[in-house]
C-alpha cells in the first residue's frame, strides 16, 4: 500500500515536543533552555495541540509551573509521561503518513543517536510509545532484512512526492555510518515504499558544526510544494561558502516529481557563532512551520531581520516569529530539531 508523507506546511493536528531535561546537552548553559522551550510552546499552542513528553509527574508539575509564567492556551496542552534520553524529537519520533484511504499510520525508522552517541535506548522507544498512546498502527522500516536507521532531520519533503536529503548524512561510509553498504537506490526504494516518495534530490554537505553529519534541515527546506529556501553564505572565506553554493547549483539543475523546476529562494546565514572554541550549527533554515506561526531561530545577528523578512513573504498566512536561539544552539540543534509535526 502506497503511503504519502505530508509536508510540514500542511495543517497539523498537533506538534510533539519534549521538555528539556538533559543538562549534558547544554553543558554550563542549561538555565535559559526551559525558557526558550516556553516561548516555543506559547506560540504553538495558539494554533494546535502541543503534546509534551515529560520524564515523570514531578517534571510535569515543574513544566506547568514554568508555562504559567506566560500566556499559554492550556486547552491545547497535553502531557505524556515518557522517559527519554534527550529532547530531539525531530529525529527520534516517527513519521506521520497517510495511506490510500487517508488514514494516519506511523512509520518507524530506527534511531541510534546519529551513529555517534551512546544514550539513545529510551529514545528508540518513542515511536512505539506514541503508537500506543494514539492507537495508530506502527510500521517498522525493514529493507533487505535490515532495520533502517534514519532521522527526521535528514530529510525534507513537499507532500507531493519529492524529498531532499544529503549525501554527507546518508551515503558516508566512514564517519557516522547509518546503514553500512546502502546505495542511493536502496534509500530511494525505501523512501518510495514507506513514504510515497517519487523523486529524491541529493544535495552534498550540510553546515559546519552540525554533529549529525549533514542534516538537511539546517540548509534547505520546502516552504510550499514547489519552492525551497536554501542557505547561502556570502563570505567566500567562510567554511560553509563552497558547500552551500554547490547545494544551490544542484537544486538549480534538479526537478520535482512532476518534472517541473524548483523555485529557489536564498536564505542568509548568520555570522559564525563560536562558543568555547567550537563553531555551532547556527542556521535560519532550522525553522518550524506550525499552524499559527513559523518559528525561526535568531542569533542577535544583523541577518536576523533579513531572514525573518524573507520568510514573512513566503508565509503570508502565518506569523513569522523569531525565537532567540544563541543559547539553544549550544545543544547543536534549534527549533526544528526539537519539534515534530503530527499532520491532521
Amino acid at each position: 500500500m502506497k503511503y504519502r508523507l505530508p509536508a510540514e506546511f500542511e495543517i497539523h493536528e498537533a506538534t510533539w515536543i519534549s521538555f528539556p531535561h538533559n543538562k549534558a546537552d547544554w553543558p554550563g548553559k542549561f538555565a535559559p533552555i526551559p525558557w526558550v522551550f516556553v516561548e516555543i510552546v506559547r506560540y504553538l499552542s495558539i494554533g494546535e495541540k502541543v503534546r509534551i513528553l515529560v520524564q515523570n509527574e514531578f517534571e510535569k508539575y515543574k513544566t506547568i509551573k514554568i508555562l504559567n509564567s506566560v500566556p499559554i492556551n492550556f486547552s491545547n496542552i497535553e502531557f505524556y509521561i515518557k522517559k527519554t534520553d534527550r529532547n530531539w524529537l525531530r529525529d527520534s519520533a516517527p513519521q506521520f503518513v497517510k495511506n490510500s484511504n487517508d488514514k494516519t499510520k506511523l512509520i518507524s525508522f530506527k534511531f541510534n543517536a546519529w551513529a555517534k552517541y551512546d544514550n539513545y535506548k529510551l529514545d528508540m522507544k518513542i515511536p512505539n510509545f506514541i503508537s500506543k498512546k494514539l492507537n495508530i498502527d506502527l510500521i517498522k522500516v525493514i529493507h533487505n532484512n535490515r532495520t533502517v536507521v534514519l532521522e527526521g532531520g535528514a530529510i525534507d519533503y513537499n507532500g507531493k512526492g519529492t524529498l531532499i536529503t544529503t549525501e554527507e548524512c546518508l551515503m558516508d561510509q566512514k564517519t557516522q555510518v547509518r546503514n553500512p553498504g546502502f546505495t542511493k537506490n536502496d534509500y530511494e526504494s525505501i523512501f518510495n515504499k514507506f513514504l510515497g516518495i517519487e523523486k529524491v534530490i541529493w544535495l552534498k554537505k550540510g553546515i559546519i558544526g552540525d554533529d549529525t553529519h549533514g542534516h538537511v534541515d539546517d540548509i534547505t527546506r520546502f516552504v510550499n510544494e514547489n519552492t525551497v529556501v536554501t542557505a547561502i553564505e556570502k563570505n567566500s572565506k567562510d567554511e560553509n561558502y563552497k558547500n552551500l553554493l554547490e547545494n544551490k547549483e544542484i537544486l538549480q539543475s534538479s526537478t520535482l516529481q512532476d518534472g517541473s523546476r524548483i523555485q529557489i529562494i536564498e536564505l542568509p546565514m548568520p555570522s559564525p557563532i563560536i562558543f568555547k572554541g567550537q563553531r555551532l550549527p547556527a542556521s535560519y533554515a532550522n525553522f518550524y512551520i506550525s499552524n499559527y506561526a513559523v518559528l525561526v531561530p535568531t542569533f542577535n545577528d544583523e541577518n536576523d531581520r533579513l531572514a525573518l523578512g524573507i520568510l514573512s513573504e513566503l508565509f503570508p498566512d502565518r506569523k513569522v516569529i523569531g525565537i532567540h536561539a544563541v543559547d539553544l544552539v549550544w545543544g547543536l540543534g534549534t527549533i526544528h530539531c526539537l519539534t515534530h509535526e503530527q499532520i491532521l
